[in-house]
């Protein structure tokens, strides 16, 4: 659940973390001794344990050969889908061990992989082999988003849960930047004053409890500096048809 700051509900660190090691930011696997390499898909299984998609020939899966496995650590960079200056919204750090996935046990990875990412590799990863899908076993989380950083132990984050609309996040960023930004601007109209010319306001992120905007005046002056602000919903929602009817309520009367 989220925890209460003062008046205000937000998503825990580990919730955080969860949404952000989901799969849908992008990551990067760092193996000491070994070059970076980017991950071509990840998600994660119900407890957390991220599967990655990678090359059979990539330099990691060529270190990880003969060994039972391997410290690593994935390095993901969450990044609005909305395109703004300064889009990274966070970053998190996921240490453990690497192992490669059984082969008993690829396709049934692969299917998890493919349901968030629809690649044409993940058809074949279970017959040929030209890609391998590994697993980072959890020893140590980190994150670093908006909110502030924490450090998490794997207990802690296995036990949150990601938040409900990651998947779907996008769309939904991408369609009130098209359709709503004037609901938007008188949304938050009285808390940032309107006097002179009014800043462009952005949608930035969603979660559960509410959703970031980026507002920028665009007087020409040097101070013209974005600033992020907090939107909170009346209440926390968890499903789409609860989200749709949080925004009637907000939105609505902003068009009047």
């Amino acid at each position: 659940m989220g925890r209460r700051n003062g008046s205000v509900e937000r998503p825990s660190a580990a919730e955080r973390a969860r949404t952000l090691a989901y799969g849908v930011a992008d990551g990067v696997l760092a193996v000491p001794g070994v070059p970076y390499a980017p991950v071509t898909a990840h998600v994660t299984e119900e407890n957390g344990r991220p599967l990655l998609l990678i090359p059979a020939n990539s330099p990691v899966a060529v270190a990880l050969r003969g060994e039972p496995d391997l410290p690593a650590t994935l390095r993901i960079s969450d990044v609005a889908p909305v395109a703004l200056p300064d889009r990274v919204r966070g970053r998190a750090w996921l240490h453990g061990w690497l192992t490669e996935i059984p082969e008993s046990d690829r396709r049934d990875a692969a299917l998890r992989l493919s349901r968030l990412h629809p690649r044409p590799e993940l058809l074949d990863v279970t017959c040929d082999k030209e890609w391998t899908v590994l697993a980072l076993e959890i020893a140590e989380v980190e994150i670093d988003d908006p909110w502030g950083s924490a450090t998490l132990e794997p207990e802690e984050y296995e036990a949150a849960a990601p938040d409900p609309f990651v998947a779907i996040e996008a769309g939904i960023l991408e369609h009130l930047d098209v359709a709503h930004r004037p609901e938007l601007a008188a949304l938050v109209g009285d808390r940032i004053g309107t006097a002179g010319q009014p800043p462009v306001i952005r949608p930035l992120a969603l979660d559960s409890f509410g959703m970031w905007l980026r507002c920028t005046y665009v007087t020409g002056s040097a101070a013209d500096e974005p600033f992020d602000l907090r939107v909170v919903f009346p209440e926390p929602v968890r499903d789409l048809h609860t989200l749709r009817c949080v925004y009637r309520r907000m939105l609505a009367p902003q068009a009047s």
